[in-house]
C-alpha cells in the first residue's frame, strides 16, 4: 500500500499517541477529554451541549455561510477564496471544509447509537493525523479537531474507560477494548498482478469494477450469510473501499468471531510469486456459487474484454498452469503461438473449442469445468485486506475526512446503485469550497426569515449534500434497530415531521 492509504499500526509507540508533537498554544489548550455519559440527576448532559467545547453560540452543527465558527484558532472571518492553485492539504482550507462541511452531528449519532449521549461515543478512542504527518491516539473529537485541524482522522474501539484515563488504568484490567464495528477493506493495489490497466496509487474506471465486484461479493455474504442489516460502505478516497458493518452483535464480536469471518470471505491466497490462488472444495459452498453468478457477466465484460489480461504471451501462460490437462494445454499453447495477438476473450472460448475437437483424449471435462470456475474466481472473486478485520483495536479511517493526496473526500457508497458510482467524479474540498460560494454569489446570503423552517446548510449548497443525506438515512436506520433505543419526543425523523433519532436538533 501506498502511504496515503496505507492501513495505520494496531498500536504505534506509546511515546507517540501521548500527546502533540507540536507546541500547541497556550490559549487552546483544554485537558477536557473525550465525551463520557454522565449520571441521571441535576448533572444531566443536554444534547446541545454536546459540542459546545468550542463555540458557546450558536451550535449549528452544519454551519452555514457568513456564520464561522470564531473559537477555532486562525477561522476566516469570511469564505475562505478558493483559487484553482489551492492545495488540498492547506491548514486553512482544511479548517474550513471541518467548520462548514463535516458532518459531525452524523457522524456523533453513528458512533453514540442513541439520541441521548453514552459510553459508545464518550469512551471511543479517535486518532489524528497532523499536517505535520505527526500522529496523535486517544484524542476526543470535535473540540481537537477544530483546534488540531488535522489532515484525517481514524476511529478505533469503545473501551472499558475514557481513553484520556488510560494511564492510570494501564497495568490492570479496567481498560481494555470492549466494540467496534467489523470493517473490511478492499484495495486496488491487491489487484496489481491482475488489472492491466493501472497499477500502484494510479486508478481508472476500468480497474474500479474490481471494486465494484467486491462490494456487491462482500455485501451479499454479509447480509444473506451472516444477516447483518447496516452494512456502510465507504470510499477511501483514493482507490479503495471500506465496509462498517454496524449491527450491535457486529460491534461486540471478539476477535476470534472476527477473523472466522474473515476466514469465511477469504477465497484468493498467497501473493504474486504463488501458484494456484484458489483451492476450494467441491460442491462448491452456497457463497462460492451465489459469488460465481454475481461475477460471471463482470468476468466476461470487466476482465475479457476491459482488461485482457491474457494478451500478452507470459500472462497466457499464466493462464495454462491453471488448465487440468497437458494435452489441451500443448494444443492451446500452438494456436495462440500462431496467433500472438490474440485476445483474451478469444483465447478463453479457444478452451471449450479445443476440449470438444477431442485435443485430449484423457481430457477430465469435471476438472476442466472445476478449473475455469476457479479461474473466474482468481480474477474477479474480493481480494481483501484480511489483517483489517481480524482485531477489534484496528482503527480505520473515518467518513468524509479529506485523502490528503487527491483531495476527494471519504463518502459513503450506496451498494445499491453501485455502477453509478464515479471514483474521479467525487468532489474534493477545493471543488465544494468553491460550490459554496457559487452558490452564495448567486443566491446572495442565506439568512433565515419569519418564513423559514432553517437555513441552508453549507453541506446543502454542494454534491456533498447526497452523501450526507445517504448517511443520515443510513444512521436514522441503525438507531431505529439499536435495541434499547426510544424515540424522544423532539427528535425527528424528517425536517417537520413526527418523532425519531436522527435529527437530534441541538
Amino acid at each position: 500500500m501506498a502511504p496515503e492509504d496505507e492501513t495505520l499500526p494496531d498500536a504505534p509507540p506509546e511515546e507517540v499517541g501521548d500527546g502533540p508533537a507540536i507546541k500547541p498554544d497556550p490559549d487552546m489548550i483544554d485537558d477536557a477529554g473525550p465525551m463520557q455519559a454522565q449520571p441521571a440527576g441535576k448533572d444531566d448532559v443536554k444534547l446541545e451541549d454536546l459540542f459546545n467545547d468550542i463555540d458557546d453560540g450558536d451550535d449549528d452543527e452544519f454551519p452555514v455561510s457568513g456564520a464561522p465558527d470564531e473559537g477555532a484558532s486562525s477561522s476566516p472571518e469570511a469564505p475562505l477564496p478558493i483559487v484553482p492553485s489551492a492545495k488540498y492539504s492547506d491548514p486553512e482550507i482544511m479548517r474550513s471544509f471541518y467548520q462548514r462541511l463535516f458532518p459531525f452531528r452524523y457522524l456523533f449519532q453513528w458512533l453514540n447509537h442513541s439520541p441521548v449521549p453514552t459510553t459508545d461515543f464518550g469512551h471511543r478512542e479517535f486518532a489524528f493525523t497532523l499536517q505535520n504527518d505527526a500522529y496523535l491516539r486517544y484524542q476526543s473529537l470535535r473540540k481537537e479537531i477544530l483546534r488540531l485541524n488535522p489532515s484525517r482522522f481514524e476511529i478505533g474501539p469503545v473501551y472499558t474507560a475514557n481513553p484520556r484515563d488510560r494511564k492510570t488504568l494501564r497495568k490492570s484490567t479496567n481498560f481494555r477494548p470492549l466494540a467496534k464495528e467489523l470493517v473490511f477493506d478492499i484495495d486496488l493495489t491487491d489487484y496489481d498482478e491482475i488489472r492491466t490497466c493501472c497499477v500502484k496509487t494510479n486508478i481508472c474506471h476500468k480497474c474500479w469494477q474490481f471494486v465494484t465486484m467486491a462490494i456487491k461479493v462482500v455485501d451479499a455474504a454479509l447480509r444473506e450469510d451472516f444477516g447483518f442489516e447496516h452494512v456502510l460502505w465507504v470510499y477511501s478516497g483514493r482507490r479503495g473501499a471500506h465496509a462498517w458493518i454496524c449491527d450491535k452483535r457486529a460491534r461486540q464480536m471478539e476477535d476470534s468471531k472476527r477473523r472466522a469471518i474473515a476466514g469465511y470471505l477469504e477465497v484468493i491466497k498467497g501473493g504474486q510469486q504463488s501458484g494456484k490462488k484458489v483451492n476450494v472444495k467441491r460442491p462448491l459452498h452456497p457463497h462460492l456459487s451465489r459469488s460465481l453468478d454475481i461475477l460471471k457477466d463482470h468476468f466476461q465484460s470487466d476482465i475479457l474484454t476491459d482488461q485482457d489480461p491474457w494478451l500478452e504471451h507470459d500472462k497466457s501462460e499464466r493462464l495454462l498452469q491453471l488448465l487440468p490437462d497437458k494435452a489441451l494445454n500443448d494444443s492451446l499453447r500452438k494456436k495462440w503461438d500462431s496467433a500472438p495477438h490474440r485476445s483474451s476473450a478469444s483465447k478463453w472460448a479457444d478452451i471449450d473449442a479445443l476440449a470438444k475437437t477431442g485435443a485430449s483424449r484423457s481430457l477430465d471435462a469435471k476438472a476442466l469445468l472445476e478449473a475455469k470456475q476457479d479461474i473466474v474466481l482468481e480474477y474477479t472473486y474480493p481480494r481483501l485486506d484480511v489483517e483489517v478485520s481480524k482485531k477489534l483495536i484496528h482503527l480505520l479511517k473515518s467518513p468524509f475526512v479529506v485523502h490528503p493526496g487527491t483531495g476527494r473526500v471519504c463518502v459513503p457508497i450506496d451498494p445499491r446503485k453501485l455502477q453509478d458510482f464515479d471514483p474521479l467524479g467525487v468532489p474534493t474540498v477545493t471543488d465544494l469550497l468553491a460550490e459554496i460560494d457559487a452558490w452564495d454569489g448567486r443566491n446572495g446570503p442565506d439568512e433565515m426569515t419569519d418564513g423559514d423552517s432553517k437555513k441552508t446548510q453549507d453541506f446543502e449548497k454542494t454534491s456533498l449534500g447526497p452523501y450526507v443525506e445517504y448517511f443520515r438515512t443510513f444512521v436514522a436506520a441503525l438507531l431505529r434497530d439499536e435495541p434499547g433505543v426510544k424515540t424522544e419526543p423532539g427528535v425527528k425523523t424528517e425536517p417537520g415531521e413526527g418523532n425519531g433519532v436522527d435529527a437530534m436538533e441541538f
